[in-house]
């Protein structure tokens, strides 16, 4: 069955970086679209980026544009997020998802704090 499992997240200053990862298994990853979203305590679940099958196509939610950027590898199954200049407004458990299907992975927690 499809099983999404993300790792990388964790506290972080003002201003540092983090490089998360989703590893995909029980589908074929390489000819679906990819997507992170992230959810903060006491809000609602906000997309936050995606990047076609093939990696060439990526758009972002206006808040991260220009200090996040989504990759995939397809040889490994795996999609990434690179977050850089990160803010405590960036804490959250992050998610990644299928584009075409309602699969999610349990999330990891990133928390940016001084």
């Amino acid at each position: 069955q499809v099983q999404l499992v993300e790792s990388g997240g964790g506290l972080v200053q003002p201003g540092g970086s983090l490089r998360l990862s989703c590893a995909a298994s029980g589908f074929t990853f390489s000819t679906y679209g990819m997507s992170w979203y992230r959810q903060a305590p006491g809000k609602e679940r906000e997309w936050v980026s995606r990047i076609s099958s093939d990696g060439d196509t990526r758009t972002y939610a206006d808040s991260v544009k220009g200090r996040f950027t989504i990759s995939r590898d397809n040889a490994k199954n795996t999609l990434y997020l690179q977050a850089n200049s990160l803010k405590p407004e960036d804490t959250a458990v992050y998610y990644c998802k299928v584009v075409a299907g309602n699969y999610w992975g349990p999330g990891t927690q990133v928390t940016v704090s001084s």
